[in-house]
């Protein structure tokens, strides 16, 4: 009984408890809704605050660009104003101007409407003139024709033959004066252009013989050189591609072969073997790849120093090794690279003298015998072979016909390429400057008259200028100007097929016709 009684106090405790709590819930939640209505109207009403403050600035805004874009237009339209204005007044300028000169022209006009019947009277008064002038030309060529016997055209072509004669006459006369005033001052000029590149330049030496012989300490060392069986021998001509010859000259080696880089190879390889003592195959080719690393290393740099004294530049690596080749060459005796930097020095001072390009003649002359490195591999002549050379390597135009004509077998297209030619004669024909023996030198000049002297007509022959040009006369009675033209060619061809020589030679024919009378 107690036990019910308790639960029905705790029942009505907890139903007590839970009203109690669902009352203060439902306090709770009727206070925030009434905060939040509360809250609701204060966003409204800030919100409306904000447009309004929205509403107010766009108004100002929109105010300020109406009043802006009104101070534009305004501005706008007084520019155009202006504009105009000033249009007006230029067109009412401009149409004074027309005015006055419309008034100008009609003065003109007037002007030249009285000219015109001036022009027309007086042109009346010239015809008439005219036709009494004739009148009386036409009386007077009548009356001369009958006191001379000629007619009219006749006597003109008489007096146009005499003016004609006397007028080529004169023509001549001051042609041959110009000409011979030119070919004076001109063989003055270059004399003294001549004379002062040679003053200018003087050669350390002239000549530079090429060394084909190889001196021994003993004629012993010849069978060393040979070897057993000649195995010595036979390995250093395969080596050097270069043919020992073992005579009895005492005491020396003769050494052969075109190349002449590989002639000094093997002439440096042998000298050392000498001096080293041990001479086999196997030691032979040791030497000879050394020597040759050594002389190629050679070679560069005497090119390398040739086109740095002239300060030349932009020459293939090539070309430079090439120059450097013609140390080892010589031409009768006178060294090539010597050779060529001389002609590079004269040819650039005579064109410092001219006042013509000095680089291009120094270029053209420390190139213009580069055919003679490769003369020996390659068929033709080394100006072909040069010129060839460069224009592989691409060197300018203006070169290559400098190194093709150097020896006057074209027209050269440049003053340099002249000048060029001009010093390669200098460098070739100075004393002492090619070694050539008087026997050789006396059969050359014997051989080159015989030839001229083997064509019909020819009454005379003269080698002159140390065998560098043959002149020969003809006689006028059996050989014509046209038969002159063709022994000319013909004795030059023949010189280069069956002659042998430095340079070229000029071949020229004279044909004279003398007549002599005495006034007694």
């Amino acid at each position: 009984m107690y036990q019910t009684a308790y639960l029905i106090v705790a029942l009505s405790i907890g139903l007590v408890l839970g009203l109690v709590l669902t009352l203060i819930s439902w306090t709770n939640l009727r206070n925030k809704k009434v905060a939040i209505e509360k809250e609701k109207a204060k966003v409204i009403e800030e919100m409306n605050r904000d447009v309004e403050r929205i509403k107010k600035e766009a108004l100002i805004e929109s105010k300020d660009l109406v009043y802006q874009a009104k101070t534009e237009a305004d501005k706008e339209l007084r520019e155009r104003r202006s504009e105009l204005n000033h249009l007006d007044k230029r067109l009412r300028q401009k149409e004074e101007t027309i005015e006055k000169k419309f008034e100008q022209i009609e003065k003109r006009e007037q002007e030249l409407n009285k000219r015109e019947k001036d022009y027309l009277f007086k042109e009346r008064n010239i015809q008439e003139k005219e036709t009494n002038y004739s009148n009386l030309i036409k009386n007077q060529t009548q009356l001369l024709e009958k006191i001379s016997g000629l007619g009219s055209e006749d006597a003109k072509k008489e007096l146009f033959k005499k003016i004609e004669e006397e007028s080529r006459f004169e023509a001549a006369k001051l042609a041959k004066r110009i000409e011979d005033e030119v070919r004076e001052n001109a063989e003055k000029k270059a004399k003294e252009i001549i004379g002062f590149s040679i003053q200018r330049y003087s050669s350390d030496y002239v000549a530079d013989a090429t060394v084909t012989a190889v001196n021994l300490p003993n004629d012993e060392m010849k069978g060393r050189i040979i070897g057993r069986e000649g195995r010595n021998i036979r390995a250093l001509e395969a080596a050097t591609g270069v043919d020992l010859i073992v005579d009895d000259t005492p005491e020396i080696v003769t050494l052969s072969a075109f190349d002449p880089v590989r002639r000094e190879i093997a002439r440096l390889s042998l000298e050392r073997l000498i001096t080293d003592g041990r001479i086999h195959p196997t030691r032979i080719e040791e030497i000879v790849e050394k020597v040759k690393k050594e002389v190629e290393s050679h070679i560069r740099e005497e090119g390398e120093k040739a086109v740095f004294d002239f300060g030349l530049s932009g020459i293939h690596p090539e070309l430079v090794k090439l120059i450097g080749r013609l140390k080892y060459r010589s031409s009768y005796g006178q060294n090539v690279l010597q050779h060529s930097r001389e002609v590079a020095y004269l040819s650039g001072m005579m064109a410092g003298e001219l006042k013509v390009d000095i680089k291009l003649s120094k270029r053209a002359g420390i190139l213009h015998d580069i055919g003679k490195a490769a003369d020996h591999e390659i068929e033709g002549t080394h100006q072909e072979i040069g010129a060839n050379i460069a224009k592989k390597y691409g060197e300018n135009q203006k070169v290559i016909n400098a190194i093709l004509v150097h020896h006057g077998e074209g027209d050269p297209t440049t003053v340099e390429a002249a000048l060029v030619a001009a010093a390669d004669a200098l460098s070739a024909a100075r004393p002492g400057v090619r070694r050539e023996s008087i026997e050789n030198y006396l059969k050359r000049l014997e051989k080159l008259e015989q030839l001229a002297l083997s064509y019909k007509g020819v009454d005379k022959c003269y080698a002159i200028q140390a065998g560098r040009e043959i002149r020969i006369i003809v006689k006028p009675d059996d050989v014509s100007d046209d038969m002159s033209a063709v022994i000319s060619r013909d004795l030059a061809k023949k010189i280069e097929s069956d002659m042998t020589y430095p340079g070229q030679i000029k071949v020229t024919v004279i044909r004279e016709s003398r007549y002599v009378e005495y006034a007694k």
